[in-house]
């Protein structure tokens, strides 16, 4: 459910070249959560820095609801990771931006290398985290202060929630309602969308 100018809002940032599934598979969860059960008071939407039309890495188009400038106040900010967030590690104007998100928005969570920006940004100092296995040791350049936990899916550390690669970003966004609204409600999400993964042997 998009905002309707009332309750606690969730967003979820997009760029080019955002990761789809880092982006998407938040969305699913979320907008489950949103949709079906409105009397928990959050809403969630996609926001980008023009409010254009995002190409994402593999080709797919996704039209946000907002612009930097026009987003509600956001209670949740979700930053997704792919090739395009690496291209924001050196950009200041961004990186200024997701600060100021920090001063004013309860909770920082991140799917993937979207920690990358997080931490370039300064949001990780002296914090456990994660990010995509194939970026650990990036994370680890970029603050040497950060904790990096490297086996976990996800990493909860108050206002700020890290999300280990891709699909893991499912199982973030599960935790999330856990924390917002409890865990039988998080269950019934889950077995909504029937999220219960076998992965191969």
């Amino acid at each position: 459910m998009v905002e309707n100018g009332t309750g606690k809002h969730i967003a979820i940032v997009l760029f080019p070249e955002v990761e789809e599934l880092d982006a998407v598979g938040p969305w699913e969860v979320l907008s489950f959560w949103t949709h079906g059960y409105p009397e928990d008071g959050y809403t969630v939407s996609c926001v980008s820095r023009d409010g254009a039309p995002v190409t994402c890495a593999k080709g797919l188009t996704i039209h946000p609801h907002h612009s930097f400038t026009d987003v509600p106040p956001v209670d949740v900010l979700i930053f997704p990771g792919g090739r395009g967030a690496r291209k924001m590690l050196d950009d200041d104007t961004h990186l200024d931006w997701v600060r100021r998100q920090r001063k004013t928005t309860p909770i920082m969570a991140s799917v993937c290398t979207g920690s990358l920006v997080y931490a370039a940004a300064g949001l990780l100092e002296n914090r456990p985290a994660t990010t995509h296995w194939a970026s650990l040791d990036r994370l680890a350049e970029l603050d040497s202060t950060i904790d990096v936990r490297r086996d976990e899916r996800f990493v909860d550390d108050g206002d700020v929630v890290t999300s280990a690669g891709v699909s893991a970003g499912i199982d973030m966004a599960l935790r999330l309602i856990v924390r917002l609204a409890g865990t039988n409600r998080a269950r019934d999400v889950r077995r909504g969308i029937q999220y219960d993964p076998e992965p191969p042997a």
